[in-house]
């Protein structure tokens, strides 16, 4: 199942990989595709939102 997220906060290469590893402990297999430009973060998971969001908030990223 796709999901979309606005966050805030992503700026650089380094944001990037801590999002998509942040997704990935809750979800080892998630495919994850950050818009450096944008905010936006497509992931490909079988996961709860909820699970997901707060994945990334833990990392220290807002989702909008």
């Amino acid at each position: 199942m796709s999901q979309k997220f606005q966050v805030a906060g992503i700026s650089c290469g380094h944001c990037v990989n801590a999002v998509q590893n942040a997704v990935q402990t809750v979800d080892p297999e998630a495919q994850v595709t950050v818009d450096l430009e944008t905010g936006h973060v497509d992931v490909l998971s079988q996961q709860p939102r909820q699970d997901l969001v707060a994945a990334i908030e833990n990392a220290g990223y807002r989702v909008q």
